[in-house]
């Protein structure tokens, strides 16, 4: 957009392909990777900020049209280019999705049947086979638990003055107590999203029950352990999420790592919140919620002191 506000030649002439006027041009909510605007009521044009995130573009131009072939509510892919003749990066338009985000309505841990859907959905996502036909192309396999195992975190914390000798041995014991929850062996590797996160979830923006509308941007989509799609999600929100995961797929209880499911999630959560003290700068301005470098770390305060049901009591 101009000065004025007005769409550039680039941008209205990809409208105009799409036969929208340029006047019916207009900036809309971005994030990190990619600027986006309305081309009039019906589509999204996404544009990467820089040739850096040009890849994930590439990549969710693969994955959206196999996650919507399983039946997962995400909008329609309408046009991918990937010449650079326009706007110098490709860019993707894609079929509006009604609602607003989780995000603008502020307290999303109340969304319960919201997240109860996301869980339905990620059942159906997490059935994309590995390496079928269809399955998309560029998707990393990724997460290796051992590069953030727990206990050097904790160590390498206290030895630089971010924790306490206390607090240390207390969530070396946290972290042994989880442990002794979760079957050994590889988790198994599974299509997500990667960033199921309320400025990704699209809902009904009421008056009347909010419902969920459709799940935005998938350029963090990776194959790895499922419970890592649990951990980018505000931990309120989990216990929900995973009773919808669970009612979609059915009865697991011969499965051992469903039936560790909570351990495993609380241990991403807690693993990562510490990894943001190594890094402890603030993001003023980002809308995600693990932006603030203490969020998750008062996110799981904020969890168990509400009393949340068992297991997750429990697991304190």
């Amino acid at each position: 957009m101009n000065r004025d506000g007005q769409p550039g030649a680039a941008l209205a002439a990809i409208a105009a392909r799409h036969g929208v006027p340029a006047e019916k041009v207009r900036p809309t909510v971005s994030g990190v990777a990619n600027r986006a605007y309305l081309l009039g009521p019906d589509l999204v044009l996404r544009v990467p900020r820089t040739e850096a995130f040009a890849a994930d573009l590439v990549k969710e131009a693969a994955v959206i049209p196999v996650v919507r072939a399983a039946g997962v509510r995400t909008p329609a892919l309408v046009t991918f280019d990937d010449s650079r003749k326009e706007v110098g990066v490709p860019y993707m338009v894609l079929e509006r999705v009604p609602g607003v985000d989780l995000a603008e309505l502020g307290d999303s841990g109340g969304a319960e049947e919201v997240f109860r859907e996301v869980g339905r959905e990620l059942a159906r996502l997490h059935r994309v086979p590995p390496g079928g036909v269809g399955a998309p192309a560029g998707v990393p396999v990724e997460y290796d638990p051992e590069a953030e195992a727990p206990h050097r975190l904790v160590a390498g914390l206290l030895a630089d003055g971010m924790l306490d000798a206390e607090a240390a041995r207390w969530l070396d014991g946290w972290f042994d107590r989880l442990a002794e929850r979760i079957p050994g062996g590889a988790a198994p590797r599974v299509l997500l999203h990667g960033d199921i996160a309320p400025q990704n979830l699209m809902v009904t923006p009421g008056p009347g029950p909010v419902s969920l509308t459709g799940i935005v941007d998938w350029g963090d989509a990776m194959w790895a352990d499922p419970a890592v799609e649990f951990a980018k999600t505000p931990l309120p929100g989990v216990p929900a999420m995973l009773d919808g995961y669970r009612e979609a797929c059915g009865d697991a209880d011969g499965d051992s790592y469903d039936r560790a499911w909570e351990a495993r999630v609380l241990r991403h959560h807690l693993t990562w919140a510490l990894a943001r003290l190594t890094n402890p700068a603030p993001v003023p301005g980002e809308r995600h919620w693990t932006a603030p470098p203490a969020s998750r770390l008062l996110g799981i305060l904020r969890f168990f002191a509400s009393s949340p049901p068992e297991p997750w009591r429990g697991l304190a």
